[in-house]
């Protein structure tokens, strides 16, 4: 084996080290370890003044990402802003124009969790937002706020002492950078609709149907653990698969997918922009020879695989689209693989390596398989990818990652 191709597979031994010898989820782990006491609740540590989490800066991949461009009532991407009218949150709404109850989908999510958080730490006391989204100019040039993807926060009783715990909860409700940036507010921020579809990225939307073994298709949404579905071996034959777990469950929120269309046989399958599926550039390639590919960079005139009679059979590419649904959802199966809508993909997505991936995600596998793990299906991403994506963002070329990133590696 020639030295570079011995590098990435020393890397992800370490990587796996590393995995192994962390602490159960470093606090978000899967449940208690047989034979070990329960640990108490984790105390949340406040914000410092003038703290940030993630510890980067917030127009970078690692916190809330790149400013996409102001958003106007007159402009096409008004559409992408929701009203948020929950009752347990205050809007100063010092214009008068309901502006800052506008925000985002994933701001309002976001914002609603925080809600009740604050509700549970301090017993009548709210949530209030001094700042949504602006449309006037009052904030600095490619400010978050003016795409309706932060918000300034306080408490209802203006108790400045409550500012940090009120940031940490913040983050806590996953907000992608939480800024405790005034004496007078916190500052929170979420990534884009677009990337954050793409963050969490190895998802298809929840009317996504798959085959069983008995023969009947179903919806991703009623899918359960330890169904098994219709796959692809490693030799390239199909084969049906045991559903461990999902990587990411979201059912309430709208995601924008890329939609993979063949004519021959006809196929339409819609996934999100960093998941996996397999393509070659000819007919002729067995699918043994099918590489990963981005589903962002799948192109007209390519081949993927699709389920055909006998087998799995390659198909031509005949248009690439993008659509928005509601649902995100990301099984893993025993062999990493699954067929959705008749088409092959790959349960992994962030990292265009399919056999590195499979291998990384052994140990929870192994948990699963061995049925340690919890068959009732969780919401939001899974604490695994996320650690072990920030484990390979330290030992993997950037290369091997796609370039919108996600904070999930299979999501």
């Amino acid at each position: 084996m020639s030295p570079a191709r011995l590098r990435p597979r020393l890397r992800l031994s370490l990587l796996l080290l590393l995995l192994l010898l962390a602490p159960a989820a470093w606090g978000c782990g899967p449940g208690r370890v047989v034979g070990s006491r329960r640990r108490p609740p984790r105390k949340l540590v406040p914000l410092a003044y003038k703290q940030f989490s993630p510890n980067v800066p917030e127009k970078t991949l690692g916190a809330s990402g790149r400013y996409e461009g102001k958003i106007a009532r007159s402009s096409e991407r008004f559409k992408e802003l929701t009203p948020n009218y929950n009752p347990d949150i205050i809007f100063k709404d010092e214009e008068n124009t309901g502006a800052d109850r506008l925000m985002t989908q994933r701001c309002k999510d976001r914002l609603n969790s925080l809600a009740i958080s604050v509700m549970n730490q301090w017993p009548g006391v709210k949530l209030r937002v001094t700042e949504g989204w602006d449309e006037d100019g009052h904030h600095s040039e490619e400010s978050l706020h003016y795409e309706g993807r932060a918000v300034d926060i306080t408490t209802s009783d203006r108790d400045r002492n409550k500012y940090g715990l009120l940031a940490r909860l913040a983050v806590e409700a996953g907000f992608d950078w939480v800024y405790y940036e005034s004496k007078a507010h916190v500052h929170c921020s979420v990534k884009s609709e677009h990337s954050a579809a793409a963050k969490t990225g190895g998802c298809f939307p929840a009317g996504a149907r798959v085959r069983l073994e008995n023969g009947a298709r179903v919806a991703l949404s009623a899918l359960q653990p330890g169904d098994r579905v219709l796959a692809m071996g490693e030799d390239g034959s199909p084969t049906f698969s045991d559903v461990l777990i999902f990587l990411d469950r979201e059912p309430a929120i709208q995601r924008a997918f890329r939609v993979i269309e063949t004519l021959d046989p006809p196929r339409r399958l819609a996934l999100t922009p960093a998941h996996l599926l397999f393509t070659a550039d000819n007919h002729t390639e067995p699918a043994t020879g099918f590489r990963a590919t981005f589903a962002s960079q799948v192109q007209p005139g390519q081949y993927v695989l699709v389920a055909g009679v006998p087998g799995l059979q390659p198909a031509r590419v005949a248009a690439v689209s993008t659509r928005t649904a509601p649902g995100a959802y990301a099984p893993l199966t025993k062999h990493g693989t699954l067929v959705v809508e008749d088409v092959v993909a790959s349960c992994f997505a962030a990292v265009a390596e399919q056999r590195l991936a499979q291998l990384a995600f052994w140990p929870l596998r192994l948990y699963h398989s061995l049925s340690w793990g919890s068959r009732t299906p969780g919401e939001g991403v899974h604490w695994y990818p996320q650690l072990l994506y920030r484990l390979g963002r330290l030992l993997l070329d950037e290369d091997s990652f796609h370039p919108l990133g996600m904070t999930g590696m299979g999501s």
